[in-house]
């Protein structure tokens, strides 16, 4: 995320994506191109259209987080359509009311477990996430094939996008977020095909920003709801993606992407 110079002092999200981007450098050379290529079009041709939404954090851009996609080098992905958004400029509460890019409104941070949620704004940012999937899926992608995937702000509308939608997806990836909201009323709109939406959560255990404990507060939380989650705790991380946690994502989602055939 990107700090804002103002008079008064301001804690807000940062994202580090520098060491991400490292890995882009590292392409395997393709000895045989023309027999190799052959093989992996004949491959791509097995494997369904799929589609994976990006959410990024408060203060970050969609363009921005674009290189993440470049470090899923699998013939799986070859037919995966991507999406980076931008969120829109709003005020926030934790930055003094300054206007920036940000998904909902958030009052504070650090975000603890226990942090004050604005679900109002979340449920807007929801269904506008809502709309672009039924736009894929109407467009021809199986929801099985549909990923959401965010970081920090983006992982918690993540969650948030992937239990309030009516139907199954492919899964939902939350990197250093948090659970945002905690209504009975939001709750009670989970459907059972919701629920059965896998769930991947990646957290830092020192990040200072989203606390640990935020992100800890999950798992139990999703149970509760009979939601299937893998957590991992990722020892020296502070808020940021690192590369274990981007190749553990392009495993996770390719051991889930469903066939043509």
């Amino acid at each position: 995320m990107k700090l804002i110079p103002l008079l008064k002092p301001i804690v807000v999200f940062v994202i580090t994506l520098s060491t991400t981007l490292l890995f882009v450098l590292l392409f395997p050379q393709n000895k045989n191109p023309s027999f190799e290529g052959a093989v992996s079009d004949l491959h791509s041709m097995s494997v369904s259209r799929s589609f994976i939404l990006w959410l990024h954090g408060l203060g970050d851009s969609g363009p921005a987080n674009e290189p993440i996609r470049t470090l899923f080098n699998s013939s799986e992905f070859r037919n995966t359509k991507w999406s980076f958004p931008s969120a829109p400029n709003a005020p926030v509460t934790c930055n003094y009311g300054h206007v920036m890019p940000s998904w909902f409104d958030i009052h504070e941070i650090p975000l603890t477990a226990d942090s004050p949620k604005d679900e109002s704004s979340l449920l807007k940012a929801v269904q506008n996430v809502h709309a672009t999937i039924d736009k894929e899926i109407a467009a021809g992608t199986n929801p099985n094939n549909v990923f959401i995937c965010g970081f920090s702000q983006g992982g918690a509308l993540t969650l948030a996008s992937v239990l309030l939608y009516p139907k199954t997806l492919g899964g939902g990836a939350i990197f250093s977020g948090w659970v945002p909201f905690n209504s009975s009323a939001i709750i009670e709109q989970i459907t059972p095909e919701a629920k059965r939406t896998p769930i991947l959560w990646s957290h830092g255990m020192v990040d200072r920003t989203v606390l640990f404990e935020a992100g800890q507060a999950g798992p139990p939380f999703l149970e509760k709801l009979g939601v299937s989650c893998e957590f991992k705790a990722y020892p020296g991380l502070a808020h940021s993606i690192s590369n274990e946690e981007l190749r553990h994502l392009e495993s996770w989602i390719k051991a889930r992407l469903q066939s043509s055939s």
